[in-house]
């Protein structure tokens, strides 16, 4: 580092150091030692919790030895990441690196600034025979140290006791090690012509930068450009393998797939149910997202992604999460959520709803479009096919159900040819996403282990094909305008064909409206 940098550096830590005193200028809490000593004194022992082997902890391994044999030889380090500020000095609540949950079973709220690092394993003559997980971890504070008081973002008094190392081992059937030996690992055989260090990218940019200093340490010259996109392409291979062995679902996770899509449809029939008080408020879009919301953090975790609400022309906007719209009587309502589970594990679910009970004729006719074209695409579902042969068969029956309205400016053959497209107007989107951990699963994987796929069995993915027809668009008639149309289902791919996971929610226009009325009178 030259001395610019370092005075650069001296700097800012300065900055950093003062913006941290002000904030404790509003502290009120004792200084003194008689109030140290006794504030971490006369306290029971602390009793046995009882953690056991999480059930998921026999399903990790595979995933960890999957992950193993793409890179032998080499070290991986794949970290929880740290908490994240929403304002001041306030953060919001945790959430581990999806990669991180997915290796080690943790999940809401488990465990900030943790790394889990697969360290490489020989034999004597120096061949590769595998990795050692090892979970480095910030344990839980001895109650003599301040921490265990004074800090408010990861002491005992103000945020909860964290587990032991040990109940980490027990919990995870990883070996656990204190967070402050990570740089020793780390810093092992690490240099040109010794271990190579593979991180997952802006995951935790501390241990980013850790790395990049024991790198230099070792005498890795980081300081050219040729040598940091090699680096980058390093670890952005990392990235892409953990989200390939994601792309095939084990049964745990399956289990947790139904949790999440089941507690998803309850939702949906709170939606319903409330309703009346959507519509007789200013803003009902957001009773719709709260009702949801709330049901999600009751019987889950959260949501596993921001509720879609979106009421009349709303609908026909793709990712609309504002929320601050009337429901009106005679109107539609696409309902776009999903409940994550404790495991991390989300549902992704939409249904559209007449907010009066029932179909009109145009909107009745836009709807069995989108479900024929839904059921065309689960035909397609089935092992030995591409995911890509899912969306084309939605496609084909968008196209024909337009070109048959006579919107399409050319034929539904010509409009489906690469060079048309035209379709597409009205349906910008795919129909199709991996589901799991990420509302948007696997999104590293390379386009020949995703859309070009062939579909195996223990893939679970959405079916969610749309027409959307915004109010000002006059290349429709009147009556379609301002009519936005989703259905999406979860589907498991199964030995001879699939499963619906969210089945039990309505599909066809009638059950809806039977649904609904069902709900609303009872």
């Amino acid at each position: 580092m030259n001395d610019n940098a370092a005075q650069h550096d001296e700097t800012a830590d300065d900055v950093n150091a003062d913006l941290q005193d002000r904030v404790n200028n509003r502290s009120h809490r004792p200084s003194s030692e008689n109030f140290k000593e006794f504030m971490t004194s006369n306290w029971e022992p602390r009793k046995d919790l009882g953690i056991v082997a999480g059930d998921f902890a026999s399903f990790t391994v595979a995933r960890r030895e999957a992950l193993s044999a793409h890179f032998p030889g080499e070290r991986l380090v794949v970290p929880a990441g740290g908490l994240k500020v929403r304002s001041n000095d306030t953060d919001y609540r945790f959430r581990p690196h999806t990669a991180f949950a997915h290796l080690t079973g943790f999940g809401t709220d488990q465990e900030p600034d943790a790394v889990l690092v697969l360290d490489p394993q020989f034999d004597e003559s120096g061949a590769p025979t595998g990795h050692e997980s090892i979970l480095f971890v910030r344990p839980l504070a001895d109650r003599k140290s301040e921490e265990f008081y004074a800090d408010s973002r990861y002491g005992e008094f103000w945020v909860g006791a964290r587990p032991t190392l040990e109940d980490v081992t027990r919990l995870t059937g990883i070996h656990a090690a204190h967070i402050d030996s990570l740089s020793d690992l780390l810093a092992k055989d690490l240099g040109p012509g010794h271990v190579q260090v593979r991180v997952v990218p802006q995951a935790d940019e501390q241990v980013e930068a850790l790395i990049e200093t024991l790198r230099l340490e070792a005498g890795l010259d980081t300081s050219s450009a040729e040598v940091r996109n090699e680096l980058a392409e390093i670890d952005a291979k990392l990235a892409e393998v953990l989200s390939e062995i994601r792309l095939v679902k084990d049964e745990w996770e399956i289990e947790q797939m139904r949790e999440a899509v089941n507690q998803s449809l309850a939702g949906f029939a709170e939606v319903v149910k409330n309703l009346p008080r959507a519509v007789a408020h200013r803003r009902g879009e957001r009773v719709i997202e709260t009702v949801f919301d709330a049901h999600a953090r009751l019987e889950g975790n959260t949501v596993g992604y921001e509720t879609i609400a979106a009421a009349g022309d709303h609908a026909t906007t793709l990712h609309w999460i504002i929320n601050n719209g009337q429901v009106r009587e005679g109107e539609l309502v696409l309902v776009d959520a999903g409940v994550e589970v404790e495991s991390l594990y989300t549902a992704d679910v939409t249904r559209t709803l007449p907010i009066s009970g029932t179909f009109n004729d145009v909107q009745r006719r836009v709807y069995q479009a989108v479900l024929d074209a839904a059921d065309a695409a689960f035909l397609a579902a089935v092992p030995g096919n591409k995911f890509s042969d899912v969306h084309e068969a939605a496609m084909k029956v968008i196209a024909a159900r337009l070109e048959e309205w006579g919107l399409l400016p050319v034929s539904a053959e010509e409009s489906l040819a690469p060079e048309g497209q035209q379709h597409r107007r009205w349906m910008v989107h795919g129909t199709s996403h991996h589901l799991g951990l990420d509302v948007h699963d696997c999104a590293q994987a390379r386009r020949e282990m995703y859309v070009d796929k062939v579909i195996e069995p223990g893939m679970v993915f959405t079916i969610e094909p749309g027409l959307y027809f915004k109010s000002d668009d006059l290349a429709v008639p009147a009556e379609y305008r301002g009519i936005g149309v989703r259905i999406e289902d979860d589907v498991l791919v199964t030995v001879d064909g699939n499963e619906n996971l969210s089945a039990a929610l309505p599909r066809r226009p009638e059950d809806v409206e039977s649904w609904m009325a069902d709900l609303l009178n009872n």
